[in-house]
C-alpha cells in the first residue's frame, strides 16, 4: 500500500513539474526571460559579407521575361548560388518607380525577387522563402543600402540581412547587385520566433506598378494636389527623351526648399494617424498586410493607433528602445523617400500584441538622393529633432512621441552620441568603407548593365564615404548640445554649420541619375537600349567592359580621403560615451578581432572560435562566422548583419523553448507510464 501511494506521489510531482516547465516557457517573455532569436542556416551562407557570392539564372525565354518584367508576374527558373542548385523557384521583377526607370533606361536591368516557396511550399534556401535582389539604381556608391542596414543591423534594430552577389544568365554576365533578406516569414521567424506577431507595409502610392494588395499608379502625381495645396505637380511621362524625373519636383521655387523638401503624397493611415475605430479607414495599412490578419487583428492595431496619437502610455503601444534606434541611424542618412519624407512609405510596420516597432526598408535614395535640390552643407547638417521633410507640420505620431517627451529625447540623442562614438569614431566606419570598395571593385568594372561608370563609382564611394564623416561630425555636435539641433535653431545659427563646400550630392547618385554613362542633365552619353543579354558585341558604347580589360588583381587605388576635424585618424577614439566598453573592442590590428593575426578586417573567422570575447560581433560583423557564439548586445547593439538585440545565441539557443516543451510532455508521459504501471500492479 505505501509503495502505491508513492507512486502516487512520484506521478503527481512529475505532472506538476511539466506543467510548471510548459508555463514557464510559454510566457517566458511575460516573466522577463529574454526571446532568443533562431539561427535557420542561410544567415552564415548567402549573408556572409566577407564575399561577393554568385546567382546563376537559368530560364527559357530571358528575353521575353525581361520585357514584361514591369507586370511583376512570376516566371519559373533554376538558381544556383554559390554552386547550390535550386530548381523551378519563382522570380519576378521588383520596384515601383524603378520599373518605369528601368523600362526606360531600356538596359533590363531590374530589380527581382525570388520566391523559393511559390511552386513548392517545402522548398527554402536553409530556411529562407524569398529573396530580393536590388538593382543598385540611383546609387553610384553600390553601398547606400548596404551600408545603411549594416548601421541599423549594428545599433540593434532589427534589420534585414544584406550581401553583394554577382549574376549570371543563361552563363552570360549580368551584373553585380545586393541580396536582400525579403521581410516577410523567415525574417519574422528569425527576429521573433515561431509566435511572431502581424506584419504590414503601409503605402497609399505604388508609383509605376506596386505589388500585393496595394494600388497601382502610373507615374502621374498631378491628382496629389488636393492633398497638398502648396504643391503643383505636373504630369510628365517617361521616354528616352526625357529622363530625368521632374515629375517629382515642385513647380514651386527649388532654391526655395530645405532639404528634402517636397509635397506630401501619402495617405493619414500610412502617417500612422488615428481617424476612427473603422477598419475601412485604414485600408491602406490592412490591404498590405504581409501576415493572415483577422477582424481581431485590425481591432487591436487601431486601439494602439489610438494611444499612440494620444500620448499616453506610450511604452505600452510602442517598442521604445527599437523604435529609437531606428530613427537614430534612420534621420543620420536622410532618406526623404520614407516616413519622414514626403512619401510617408518605404516602411514596415510590426505589431505583436498590441506593441509597435518600425522596420527598415529601401534606402538606395538614401543620403540626399530623393530628388533633393538642396546644398551638401543643408544635408550635413540636417537637424535630428526635426528630421520630417515635405509638409513637416503634419502629424508623424510614431516620431513626434520622442521629442514630445524630454526623457525620450535624450534617450534619442545618447543613442545617436553612441552610434557616433562606436560606429566612426572608432574606426570601424572608415574600416567596413575599405573593405567593401575592396571587395566589389573589381566587379563594378566588369558589370555590362551598370548604371553609372566605374569612374563614377570611384567618385560616389569617396564622396558618400566624407559625406559621412561630416554627417558625424553634425549629429554628434547636434546631440550634445553644441549644434542647432532643429530646422528654425539652425535658420538662426546658420554661421556654426560644418562645412561641405568639397562635396556634391549628385555624386552619390540619385533620382536624376542616368543609365550606362547618360547624363539626364545635358543628354550627352549613350542610354543602354538592348534587352537581350550583354556580351562584348552588344554591350553599349561607352561602357567600361567595352573599353578595357578586366584585371581583378589591378584595382585602382582608393581614393583619398581627408577626415573632417574632430574625427580621429586611427582606430581606437580619444574618449568615448558613458557607459561604452572600451574593453570589449580589440583595435590591435583588426578593429572586428576574431582573428589574432589582424589580418582580416572583415572579421571572417571560418572556425568559428570566439571565446576570447575580444569580437563584439561574435565572430564575423557582417554574419560571416560559422560560429554559434554569434551575438553581442554591447556597445553596438549586435551584429551589424541585422540581428536582434535580445539574441543571445544560435539554433539550438533559438530552439530553447521547442526542447522544453518537449522536455516536459516527456517527463508528462514519464508520469502517466509510471501511474499506469503502479496501478497495473495493483490490478495484477
Amino acid at each position: 500500500m505505501s509503495t502505491s501511494k508513492n507512486i502516487e506521489r512520484i506521478c503527481i510531482l512529475c505532472i506538476v513539474l511539466a506543467l510548471a516547465v510548459t508555463f514557464i516557457f510559454m510566457n517566458a517573455e511575460g516573466l522577463g526571460i529574454a526571446k532568443n532569436e533562431i539561427s535557420l542556416g542561410y544567415e552564415q551562407r548567402l549573408f556572409d559579407t566577407s564575399v561577393v557570392h554568385t546567382i546563376e539564372i537559368t530560364m527559357e525565354g530571358w528575353e521575353s521575361f525581361i520585357e514584361t518584367c514591369t507586370e511583376e508576374e512570376y516566371s519559373p527558373c533554376d538558381l544556383e548560388i554559390d554552386g547550390e542548385s535550386y530548381k523551378n523557384v519563382a522570380i519576378r521583377g521588383k520596384g515601383n518607380t524603378s520599373l518605369t526607370q528601368v523600362a526606360a533606361y531600356g538596359n533590363g536591368r531590374y530589380s527581382f525577387k525570388i520566391e523559393f516557396d511559390h511552386y513548392d511550399s517545402s522548398k527554402t534556401y536553409h530556411g529562407l522563402d524569398k529573396l530580393c535582389l536590388n538593382n543598385i539604381i540611383s546609387d553610384t556608391t553600390y553601398m547606400k543600402d548596404f551600408l545603411t542596414y549594416q548601421m541599423m543591423g549594428y545599433i540593434g534594430a532589427a534589420s534585414p540581412l544584406t550581401s553583394f552577389v554577382y549574376i549570371t544568365v543563361n552563363g552570360e554576365d549580368w551584373g553585380l547587385y545586393l541580396a536582400v533578406e525579403s521581410i516577410e516569414e523567415s525574417f519574422l521567424y528569425r527576429n521573433y520566433g515561431r509566435g511572431y506577431g502581424e506584419l504590414y507595409k503601409p503605402d497609399s502610392i505604388s508609383a509605376g506598378g506596386g505589388r500585393g494588395n496595394g494600388k497601382n499608379f502610373e507615374m502621374d502625381f498631378s491628382d496629389t494636389t488636393d492633398k497638398t495645396p502648396s504643391s503643383s505637380l505636373e504630369k510628365e511621362t517617361f521616354s528616352k527623351e526625357n529622363l530625368s524625373m521632374e515629375n517629382f519636383e515642385q513647380s514651386t521655387s527649388r532654391e526655395s526648399r530645405s532639404a528634402g523638401e517636397a509635397g506630401g503624397m501619402g495617405s493619414s493611415e500610412v502617417l500612422l494617424i488615428y481617424s476612427d475605430d473603422e477598419a475601412s479607414s485604414y485600408s491602406d495599412i490592412f490591404d498590405n498586410a504581409k501576415t493572415d490578419i483577422t477582424s481581431a487583428d485590425k481591432k487591436r492595431l487601431i486601439a494602439s493607433l489610438k494611444q499612440l496619437n494620444e500620448g499616453e502610455d506610450i511604452e505600452q503601444v510602442v517598442d521604445t528602445t527599437r523604435v529609437i534606434k531606428y530613427f537614430a541611424v534612420h534621420n543620420f542618412v536622410c532618406n526623404f523617400d520614407s516616413y519622414t519624407g514626403s512619401m510617408y512609405h518605404n516602411y514596415y510596420l510590426y505589431e505583436s500584441e498590441g506593441v509597435l516597432t518600425m522596420l527598415p526598408w529601401d534606402y538606395n535614395l538614401a543620403f540626399g538622393g530623393f530628388g533633393s535640390s538642396s546644398s551638401a552643407e543643408s544635408l550635413v547638417n540636417y537637424p535630428i529633432d526635426t528630421p520630417a521633410s515635405g509638409q513637416s507640420d503634419l502629424s508623424r505620431p510614431m516620431l513626434d512621441w520622442i521629442f514630445d517627451s524630454e526623457e525620450y529625447t535624450e534617450l534619442y540623442h545618447s543613442e545617436l552620441t553612441e552610434f557616433v562614438a562606436s560606429f566612426f569614431e572608432s574606426g570601424y566606419f572608415e574600416k567596413l568603407m575599405e573593405e567593401t570598395y575592396g571587395l566589389i571593385a573589381s566587379y563594378v568594372q566588369k558589370d555590362p548593365t551598370k548604371f553609372c561608370t566605374y569612374e563614377e563609382f570611384t567618385t560616389g564611394y569617396e564622396t558618400l564615404k566624407r559625406f559621412c564623416l561630416l554627417r558625424a561630425q553634425s549629429v554628434k555636435a547636434q546631440a550634445e548640445g553644441t549644434l542647432a539641433s532643429t530646422k528654425e535653431g539652425q535658420q538662426n545659427s546658420s554661421e556654426s554649420l560644418i562645412s561641405a563646400e568639397n562635396i556634391s550630392i549628385s555624386d552619390m547618385g540619385g533620382m536624376n541619375m542616368g543609365g550606362g554613362g547618360f547624363d539626364k542633365a545635358t543628354g550627352e552619353g549613350t542610354l543602354p537600349y538592348s534587352v537581350s543579354l550583354p556580351n562584348e558585341e552588344n554591350i553599349p558604347e561607352g561602357s567600361d567592359l567595352s573599353e578595357q580589360p578586366i584585371d581583378e588583381n589591378n584595382i585602382p587605388d582608393l581614393p583619398n580621403t581627408t577626415i573632417p576635424e574632430g574625427i580621429p585618424d586611427g582606430d581606437s577614439p580619444p574618449e568615448m560615451p558613458e557607459g561604452f566598453d572600451r574593453d570589449s573592442f580589440n583595435f590591435e590590428g583588426n578593429p572586428f578581432g576574431g582573428n589574432p593575426s589582424g589580418d582580416n578586417p572583415s572579421g571572417d573567422n571560418s572556425s568559428g572560435d570566439n571565446s576570447s570575447g575580444n569580437n563584439p560581433f561574435g565572430g564575423n560583423p557582417f554574419g560571416g562566422s560559422s560560429g554559434a557564439d554569434n551575438f553581442q548586445s554591447e556597445p553596438g547593439g549586435n551584429n551589424p548583419g541585422g540581428f536582434s538585440e535580445e539574441a543571445q545565441g544560435s539554433a539550438d539557443q533559438g530552439n530553447i523553448t521547442e526542447y522544453a516543451l518537449i522536455l516536459a510532455g516527456c517527463i508528462g508521459a514519464l508520469a502517466v507510464g509510471i501511474w499506469i504501471a503502479g496501478k497495473y500492479r495493483r490490478w495484477a
